[in-house]
């Protein structure tokens, strides 16, 4: 009965976002829909983020089948990253104010509190304008408030050093490389420190409901309630 438990409270927690919306200063970030798929394909259909992501090209309907599998995951948090500005215009359709994707999933089956942490900027045209600042705090604080994650992992390319450098940033550490892999783990865990200096005032971060926001563009915002 513990380990149904368990398992039910994992999956309840995972698949929490599956209605959220959540909004920065730069962006807003939804659930990965079916109707994100054929943009994200095209995404990745380039050599550049293959490499960056180490994922092997996939048809369209093979893209299809693993959006259902990751709405459909218990150890998975998946959220489109959009263009804030773009998207509070109505008349811009949803696909077109999409920039990249973040996720959390869990790595250890005995350590819910233990989780992935990966960030993509598909769209060259916004890289290097703070959304993956602004992404990553937004992502992690979710994740420690909503998921109760107390622990964060993350691998990079070893030649992505702007990557590299914005997580030890953000007080993560150097765990492993893999020469193989060619990567570097870094990790780090919650605490006073990491709350004070890396999320501060999250004051920006707001929270609806994504299919209401969807259907109307123009519903009203209410906190991010803890």
């Amino acid at each position: 009965m513990g380990c149904l438990k368990s398992l039910n409270l994992r999956l309840l927690k995972m698949r929490i976002n599956e209605d959220t919306l959540l909004e920065g200063e730069k962006v807003v970030l939804v659930p990965y829909n079916a109707d994100h798929v054929p943009r994200y394909h095209q995404w990745m259909c380039s050599p550049e983020l293959q490499k960056l992501t180490a994922s092997e090209p996939l048809t369209l309907e093979q893209e299809y089948d693993m959006q259902r599998c990751w709405r459909e995951d218990d150890d998975k948090c998946t959220f489109i990253i959009l263009d804030k500005q773009k998207w509070a215009d109505p008349s811009i359709p949803e696909q077109e104010c999409m920039v990249g994707d973040v996720n959390i999933f869990l790595t250890d089956p005995s350590d819910p509190s233990l989780a992935e942490l990966e960030i993509m900027i598909a769209v060259p045209f916004y890289r290097g304008k703070g959304l993956g600042k602004e992404v990553t705090r937004m992502m992690m604080y979710y994740g420690v408030h909503k998921l109760g994650i107390q622990k964060f992992e993350v691998k990079i390319g070893l030649d992505n050093k702007i990557s590299i450098a914005m997580f030890k940033k953000f007080h993560f550490r150097e765990l492993s490389i893999s020469e193989v892999f060619q990567e570097v783990t870094l990790g780090v865990t919650v605490n006073e420190a990491l709350q004070k200096h890396v999320f501060g005032n999250m004051d920006f971060m707001l929270q609806r409901e994504y299919g209401k926001a969807r259907d109307s563009r123009q519903a009203p915002f209410t906190p991010l309630s803890l």
